[in-house]
């Protein structure tokens, strides 16, 4: 029996709109039966998710999202079924957040500088938990009326070059996937073909990664096409890297982008969840 795996999902524990119980019962009503919770540099949604998912009998694997700079470009690197308890990987996170609480100021300085009064405050209100993001902002510009949707505020407030920018300084690639290989997790690099890289770099990255002790690549996503997907899958069979799915859910407001709602993975891939440790009963719903 195939199962319906959804391993990038957020909640408010970071800049997702669902708190943890929530998206796992919205997770439940479209059909996911194995769920990764993968919030931005934060674990702590784990226990509330997986309080609910045990009563409600969906599979539930503790993940994060690791921030990471590598050669000058801000990366992400999927943790999943990793120990939310363990000590490097909480330490490593704590380092993360701490710089992003800076960096959410400093966005909100650079932007009240350019003329975007009351940013900061607006901000705040859109954060439901304690990680202040630039999709939080997005959201106040939105709702302020300063621009028009959200990808807009990232255009032209939030991306380099712009009035709000504000470089990032994440952890590097090798302590992001061995702090996810000592919690007992594997780490996939998520969603590679947002990133607009060369081929050749990408490869670059990908070698890297694999050097590392990475294990997988993120090859379905919300955010690739068709042709992304064979793409990445290609790269994936090249290194002999398995492939996950998941579709970076953040809101259910934003309708091109659902909890379960993505293409299969190409046959001659290696699914990442043959290397997760998914008991049998909890990927079955009862």
């Amino acid at each position: 029996m195939k199962h319906n795996y959804d391993l990038h999902s957020h909640s408010t524990v970071s800049d997702g709109v669902l708190s943890p119980a929530a998206l796992v019962r919205r997770a439940l009503e479209k059909g996911v039966d194995v769920l990764a919770l993968t919030d931005h540099d934060e674990v702590a949604g784990f226990r509330p998710a997986a309080e609910e998912a045990a009563k409600r009998g969906l599979g539930l694997l503790a993940g994060v999202e690791v921030s990471v700079s590598w050669r000058k470009q801000t990366v992400h690197i999927v943790g999943l079924d990793v120990d939310p308890d363990h000590t490097g990987l909480s330490q490593g996170l704590a380092g993360l957040r701490e710089y992003r609480h800076w960096r959410g100021e400093e966005i909100g300085r650079r932007l009240e500088k350019a003329g975007v009064m009351g940013a900061y405050a607006g901000a705040l209100a859109q954060c439901k938990g304690d990680l202040l993001t630039r999709t939080h902002y997005g959201r106040f510009l939105l709702e302020a009326g300063v621009v028009d949707q959200l990808q807009g505020a990232f255009k032209h407030y939030l991306l380099r070059g712009k009035p709000g920018y504000v470089p990032g300084k994440w952890a590097s690639l090798e302590q992001a996937v061995g702090w996810i290989n000592a919690a007992g997790g594997v780490a996939v690099v998520a969603h590679p073909a947002r990133y607009g890289m060369t081929r050749t770099r990408l490869r670059s990255l990908f070698g890297e990664f694999l050097e590392q002790g990475g294990a997988g690549l993120e090859v379905v996503s919300s955010s690739h096409n068709s042709n992304e997907i064979h793409t990445m899958a290609q790269h994936a069979l090249d290194l002999g890297l398995a492939a996950s799915r998941g579709s970076d859910f953040h809101d259910p407001g934003c309708r091109w982008v659902e909890l379960g709602r993505l293409p299969p993975l190409p046959n001659k891939c290696e699914p990442i969840w043959e290397r997760l440790n998914i008991p049998t009963e909890q990927s079955q719903r009862s």
